[in-house]
């Protein structure tokens, strides 16, 4: 999965498709919510203008910032509220996409600056959507009782699945003898802790698609939920169009909170992305709208569309946690439920 996604020139974040999009008329493979509406960077940039005032920071760092329509609306909402001193830092792997971020900012100028590694230190307010489910997973298969973990082997020229005995288990019990494939993800745990090392001060947003644990490893989620996106079409098999599409993984929240918490990091809340962005402004922020862009809007927040698959999960250095809460956790918090 790390070699499709991110091998210099051929992974798919590092080759120059097209990726973000709303159509596949394009070229495109999937939408995110940035471009589906406006408004949901510009509602983001309303928590993220609270979260800069109660820890006393003035820079935001975004993680895998895809086209840069996410960078724009919180700039231009940040703006909007008088924030015009704040620096945005950008982290992303792919060059590609860099170029096209910069363009997409170039209004910005100087306040928009990037960097491809994590710095030995940093301070502001983190956001990232959907940056979670696009790091490598590795994927454990329990069958006639033995659990193995699935690799991928090279047999005449293609790819091919291939298993062996494990001793990994998935972090919950799962119930019943029958056949079960699922995903563990120690590179996005990883990712937490590291960030506790060098992070002191601030607080982080991230937004992805995915479950609390105890619905991830759902006996019934016997298939996972690892899936390919190409031309805005899902399929299964990641071994076929290698680079060429997307391959993503849910999120274990439970996991990504219990990484952040063990390593020092207080989580804030964890919610719904409809609940998060409702409890944030957005319904008086967009205000009056065109039919379409109304039609957009119900999409982030709609049960059915991105509201509840999605989720927001928010945490801080002990430092920066104490004496507020932030916008779109107050009502509808679902921390107890990790």
């Amino acid at each position: 999965m790390a070699l499709a996604l991110y091998q210099p020139g051929l992974g798919y974040y590092a080759n120059d498709s097209v990726k973000f999009g709303a159509l596949p008329g394009g070229g495109s493979d999937f939408v995110t919510a940035p471009e589906l509406s406006r408004w949901f960077g510009r509602t983001l940039g309303c928590q993220v203008a609270q979260a800069l005032a109660a820890t006393g920071c003035s820079e935001v760092w975004e993680f895998g910032a895809g086209s840069g329509a996410l960078a724009r609306q919180i700039l231009t909402q940040l703006d909007a509220m008088g924030h015009g001193e704040v620096r945005y830092r950008i982290v992303d792997l792919s060059g590609t996409l860099r170029a096209r971020q910069q363009q997409a900012l170039a209004a910005f100028g100087d306040r928009v600056r990037w960097v491809d590694r994590l710095p030995q230190q940093l301070e502001g307010v983190i956001v990232g959507n959907e940056v979670l489910d696009a790091m490598p997973v590795q994927l454990l298969q329990r069958r006639g009782g033995t659990w193995f973990e699935r690799g991928v082997a090279l047999r005449d020229g293609a790819f091919a699945w291939e298993d062996r005995p494990t001793a990994l288990r998935p972090p919950f019990e799962i119930e019943g003898p029958h056949d079960y494939l699922t995903e563990i993800h120690p590179q996005a745990e990883a990712f937490v802790r590291t960030l506790a090392e060098r992070w002191t001060r601030g607080a982080a947003f991230f937004i992805d698609y995915g479950f609390p644990e105890s619905e991830y490893y759902h006996p019934q989620r016997h298939m996972g939920t690892l899936v390919c996106h190409r031309s805005h079409q899902v399929d299964h098999d990641p071994l076929v169009e290698v680079g060429r599409k997307d391959i993503t993984a849910h999120v274990n929240f439970t996991g990504i909170a219990l990484a952040a918490q063990d390593a020092g990091l207080p989580v804030l809340g964890y919610t719904s992305q409809g609940r998060f962005l409702i409890n944030a402004g957005l319904i008086e922020l967009a205000g009056e709208l065109p039919v379409a862009e109304r039609a957009n809007l119900a999409k982030l927040v709609n049960e059915h569309e991105m509201g509840e698959l999605f989720k927001v999960l928010a945490f801080a250095p002990a430092a920066s946690a104490e004496g507020w809460v932030p916008l779109g956790f107050t009502a509808g918090d679902r921390t107890h439920t990790l």
